[in-house]
């Protein structure tokens, strides 16, 4: 009976040793599945993030966020052509396609020539784009001026054109946090002039002929969720 109840022994010990591999290869098996879905996620917000917040557009962003008056204490309320060079310095070109990405985010008000008031399919659009905020931070506003007239006078009417849109949304949203998310620049004629290829963002003129003075005569408007 002896060897009977050796064996007997044997296989009772034996049993836990099994049961405890079986429960950690389990547990490693949950760990590994655990594990991967959120390192996938991450690689796809990572992706993301690449593909729209550009490492450039990042940097001009926080440029523009402290020297136009949103960040750092700074009182001013806008940036004018100079200060938008030296913020963005960088070509004008450059500057235009570092926003090629948000043309789903985004869109153009067109102004009538020489004028600074907003049209009712303006207002419109205004309304629209801010209202899709999504949850991002920072509204930008840049407004341009088609190259007729003089350079001094295209500068005080790009200046209007993009009040002009913070009237709105101040009149529309009575948000109390709107000097804290809209970031405006009046570029008149002398810097980043927009190319027709913006002439397939949404437009307030739709229907309408889309030369480079038309697409000019206009504030580009658009919601920016970069995280800084």
């Amino acid at each position: 009976m002896t060897p009977i109840r050796a064996g007997i022994a044997a296989v009772l010990l034996a049993i836990p040793a099994i049961l405890t591999g079986t429960w950690i290869h389990s547990a490693d098996a949950r760990l590994a599945e655990s594990t991967a879905t959120p390192t996938e996620a991450v690689a796809v917000a990572s992706a993301s993030d690449v593909g729209y917040c550009s490492p450039e557009l990042k940097k001009i962003l926080r440029r523009v966020l402290m020297s136009c008056g949103l960040v750092g204490g700074n009182a001013a309320r806008g940036c004018q052509p100079i200060q938008a060079k030296n913020v963005a310095t960088m070509s004008g070109g450059d500057f235009n396609a570092l926003f090629t990405p948000m043309k789903d985010r985004g869109g153009i008000i067109e102004f009538e020539k020489n004028k600074s008031e907003l049209s009712p399919t303006g207002v419109s659009l205004v309304d629209q784009v801010f209202a899709d905020q999504r949850g991002a931070s920072w509204f930008f506003v840049v407004a341009r001026a088609s190259p007729e007239g003089s350079v001094e006078h295209n500068r005080e009417l790009s200046k209007a054109r993009a009040e002009s849109v913070m009237t709105q949304l101040r009149q529309q949203f009575k948000d109390p946090d709107l000097d804290k998310e809209v970031g405006m620049l009046w570029l008149g004629e002398e810097f980043a002039q927009l190319e027709t290829e913006f002439c397939a963002w949404k437009r307030s003129s739709t229907g309408t002929a889309c030369t480079p003075e038309e697409i000019n005569r206009s504030a580009f408007i658009a919601w920016i969720d970069c995280q800084l």
